[in-house]
């Protein structure tokens, strides 16, 4: 076990019981001419956030923490996007989109296309897991839970975007799943408003699970294992 400097107090994870999850760190969310930017919201943390998913995905692979991402993604066809009676067809970034815009139809979030990749300096590395959602949770109708479950994994680390979205709604399911929920802060970047990233945080760090940062990740995976407790 090791001691995880968190708000609002420390916690003692397991390195062997631990995964990151890099939610929707592409370029739809975080690079110039991806979805976000072409809808108006400001991408200028997703830099810092890609460095500092860098960093700490880093320290995770060299001390065997698996690393899983997430990717939102849909069909040509948009046949797992919903159809109009899916609230996801009406309020979906990318579905709301291509059907306002048509010169971007087929462009957005769609299976091989730019927009879908993950970014370039946070590409998946082997041994990494790659779990494709049609949904703002990483939890509804994936393997993901299956694939935790497997490892035996209890503890996840979150990072990527946006915060008060999809890794809010990920995070608040591993939650009610039993697994501890610990968002790095630093690791993200969130739409809109930044009260939007407050509240995220704020409800995490009060109700639903543990706030911390790069550095604390990186820190506590290079000391030596605190005493362990019973899990």
């Amino acid at each position: 076990m090791f001691m995880l400097k968190a708000r609002p107090k420390p916690v003692r994870i397991d390195p062997a019981r631990t995964a990151v999850v890099v939610v929707d760190m592409q370029n739809a969310f975080a690079s110039a001419g991806g979805m976000f930017d072409l809808a108006g919201i400001d991408i200028s943390g997703a830099a810092p956030a890609i460095e500092a998913n860098k960093r700490l995905l880093a320290a995770a692979r060299e001390n065997g923490v698996p690393v899983v991402y997430l990717q939102m993604s849909y069909k040509p066809d948009l046949s797992d996007g919903g159809d109009i009676s899916s609230p996801n067809h009406h309020k979906e970034l990318g579905m709301v989109m291509m059907r306002e815009r048509p010169e971007l139809h087929g462009k957005l979030l769609i299976d091989g296309s730019w927009d879908w990749r993950i970014v370039d300096a946070l590409k998946p590395e082997a041994g990494d897991k790659v779990i494709r959602k049609s949904r703002y949770s990483g939890f509804c109708d994936t393997e993901l839970e299956a694939y935790l479950r497997t490892r035996g994994t209890r503890y996840l680390l979150f990072t990527g975007v946006a915060t008060n979205i999809c890794v809010d709604a990920t995070a608040r399911d591993a939650y009610s799943r039993e697994f501890w929920p610990i968002l790095v802060e630093d690791a993200m970047n969130h739409s809109g408003p930044d009260f939007n990233r407050q509240s995220t945080l704020w409800n995490f760090e009060n109700a639903l699970g543990w706030v911390t940062t790069t550095d604390m990740v990186v820190a506590a995976l290079r000391t030596e294992p605190a005493e362990a407790l019973p899990t």
